[in-house]
């Protein structure tokens, strides 16, 4: 009775859910015998730490807007944290009505992926413009890289800034690097031994985890809102290392004519439509290939080889996963613009005589033209 009582008082040290030991099936349950480890953690969060396997409970959608809601009649800091990666696919649409007048900081993860030669303050005015293009006000936009530690200081330097004795609030998409920050934070700001569970598996952080500060605020972690229009949502777990780069991107550059296609894995077709000759290149995780081949063959070449040739997923996992639409983009002349694919990257296309290409991904997939981000 009294380790039935000690569980259900608890809350799980890596995502914040209420522990259990009654239910396998269901989130916060741990063995009776796992009471007494420090800390204590539910057997999900052991599994990701340990074996890096994930369970598949995910936070309801309502639930997460409930919770982002609440938010708006406090009065806290709001640390947005988005993936440069997949900007578009991971920034919150409609956060401004849910925090209300609270102050947003937009930190920005993963520039560690893009190549050097990139120039950062030219990447923060992008990320202003798209940000306020998404109605978003922000009070500062802060670049890092929470996995390489760069950038991490200017992080805390912001939320101190910003906070002004108030609590924070972190908020962000699945797999955006919430986790490892929070992580920064913990060892940074408060004496606690706990780490939070991360892990390369959407949904990770299942109820808010409050982290107390010394002056008796907390920095509260949010669960990942889960969108199903990023690729990294839809493709089998197996899969997701290969999708989601984890150094620096070599991008990847085609010239081509009008007429021909490229194949990313068996995930997404690109064909170059209408246009004169232009190169094009796909920032893209290093673990992807690319095939080349006319546009009058590409259908045949896909019946006839994915999963296979043109690589993974299986064809098994390719039949569970939603069949492809096409979206047609036309490129305008003399502008410099990106093809952008939510959860995969973005492919540039580097001529001034603008294209029409067509873009096949699966239903549901966010696919966008933007204003070049490199």
């Amino acid at each position: 009775m009294r380790e039935e009582q000690h569980s259900q008082s608890h809350a799980c040290a890596g995502c914040g859910v209420k522990l259990q030991t009654e239910h396998p099936e269901e989130s916060g349950y741990l063995p009776e015998a796992a009471l007494n480890r420090e800390p204590v953690i539910c057997q999900r969060c052991f599994r990701i730490r340990n074996y890096n396997e994930a369970s598949s409970i995910t936070v309801d959608q309502d639930d997460f807007l409930r919770l982002l809601g609440s938010i708006g009649s406090t009065d806290s800091l709001v640390v947005h944290i988005v993936d440069l990666f997949d900007f578009e696919g991971s920034l919150i649409s409609g956060l401004q009505r849910f925090v209300g007048n609270n102050p947003v900081v937009l930190v920005v993860n993963k520039v560690d992926l893009l190549p050097r030669s990139v120039n950062l303050n030219r990447l923060r005015n992008w990320v202003q413009k798209q940000a306020k293009a998404e109605g978003l006000r922000t009070v500062d936009i802060v670049l890092c890289s929470a996995k390489r530690n760069i950038g991490f200081e200017h992080v805390i330097e912001a939320i101190e800034h910003h906070r002004k004795g108030r609590d924070v609030y972190v908020v962000g998409a699945t797999n955006v690097g919430k986790s490892t920050l929070i992580n920064r934070l913990i060892h940074d700001y408060s004496d606690m031994e706990r780490e939070l569970t991360t892990s390369r598996y959407p949904g990770t952080t299942l109820d808010a985890v409050h982290i107390p500060l010394d002056d008796g605020k907390s920095i509260i972690d949010t669960p990942g809102i889960v969108y199903p229009t990023r690729m990294t949502e839809i493709v089998p777990r197996g899969f997701l290392q290969a999708l989601l780069p984890d150094k620096p991107i070599k991008p990847l550059v085609y010239q081509l004519n009008d007429q021909q296609s490229l194949f990313i894995n068996s995930l997404v077709r690109f064909d170059f439509v209408e246009g004169k000759r232009q190169s094009f290149t796909f920032y893209i995780s290093n673990a992807l290939s690319v095939h080349r081949t006319k546009l009058e063959r590409a259908e045949q070449l896909y019946a006839d080889h994915r999963g296979e040739l043109l690589g993974g997923p299986s064809r098994e996992e390719l039949d569970d996963m939603p069949a492809w639409t096409r979206h047609s983009i036309r490129i305008p002349r003399g502008a410099k613009k990106d093809i952008f694919v939510s959860g995969m990257g973005w492919i540039q296309a580097n001529g001034t005589s603008g294209a029409i290409v067509d873009v096949y991904a699966p239903k549901g997939i966010k696919v966008l033209l933007r204003d070049s981000l490199v």
